[in-house]
């Protein structure tokens, strides 16, 4: 079930309307889980760090063993096509896919060369600038790399989020400040995770046990660039309850306020502000 409307599918070289089916039955993505996607967005006309996540989705097919069969130039030629359909203004999802077809061996295996490549553009609205959530501990833990493919945006390594985002809702928070292995603070159940303490940012530095996000990265930069010191840390539980700002960057919304971790509140500060301000200053230069 889509989350979006006013869809477009990229499918076998056309475009079609509507959120068409591209998977059949014994596709070895379907029944062995061997699919990869990303995300990038357009709102407001701008298409920022869409070349990124084009790029993404290929090394996340390398990374589960799957053949990636667009460039990464003609991915991004391919998703402007899409876009020019919808109306001005229009905050659009934008979802490249690849999955593998068969299997090798007794089935286990992706084959080589046996990749099918789909984008789905959604309308989707962009959340409000002050649209915050609230955190809490799960039971869950981000893998390792010997346990999964922490390097690739994979569908396999979703129901485990799933999972957190139940259980923090069961508890009635809206997201998960989810642990490692080691049981320090990876990111949260949907996006990466940042705070502030006197004046500082820190977010959890990449161990390769989550998605170092493109969003993320851009953040770091533009952040620096203003001239505020950022440094990435391990960061425990109790770090993040004493501090004095927490908020999340993704693609999907770009920066969230978190107003509370457990019984801890927090304002929507000035420096979350300032993150989302340099970030959507910056993203004016990306029109598409």
């Amino acid at each position: 079930m889509s989350f979006g409307k006013n869809i477009r599918t990229y499918f076998e070289g056309n475009w079609h309307e509507g959120d068409i089916p591209v998977m059949r039955a014994a596709d070895h993505g379907l029944w062995q889980g061997s699919s990869v996607f990303d995300g990038a967005r357009l709102f407001d006309g701008l298409v920022p760090d869409l070349e990124a996540h084009c790029a993404r989705v290929n090394r996340s097919a390398q990374a589960l063993m799957i053949t990636p069969t667009v460039g990464d130039e003609e991915m991004v030629e391919i998703a402007r096509e899409g876009l020019k359909k919808y109306a001005a203004g229009a905050a659009v999802y934008i979802r490249p896919m690849y999955w593998a077809i068969d299997g090798s061996d007794v089935g286990v295996s992706p084959a080589p060369n046996s990749t099918r490549f789909a984008l789905c553009l959604e309308e989707v609205p962009m959340p409000a600038a002050d649209a915050a959530t609230t955190l809490t501990t799960t039971s869950f833990r981000r893998p390792v790399m010997a346990d999964n493919v922490c390097n690739a945006k994979a569908g396999c390594l979703y129901p485990n989020n799933a999972r957190m985002l139940v259980e923090a809702r069961s508890k009635g928070f809206g997201n998960a400040l989810v642990q490692d292995a080691m049981g320090n603070v990876a990111e949260t159940a949907t996006a990466n995770v940042w705070m502030v303490k006197d004046g500082e940012y820190f977010t959890p530095i990449a161990n390769g046990t989550f998605l170092s996000g493109l969003t993320r990265k851009r953040h770091m930069g533009l952040l620096r660039e203003a001239g505020y010191t950022v440094t990435e840390a391990v960061l425990t539980l109790d770090d993040f309850r004493g501090a004095d700002e927490i908020f999340l960057t993704g693609n999907f919304s770009k920066v969230t306020p978190a107003v509370a971790f457990d019984e801890v509140k927090y304002a929507h500060g000035p420096f979350t502000k300032k993150a989302r301000e340099l970030y959507m200053d910056w993203a004016l230069s990306r029109p598409l």
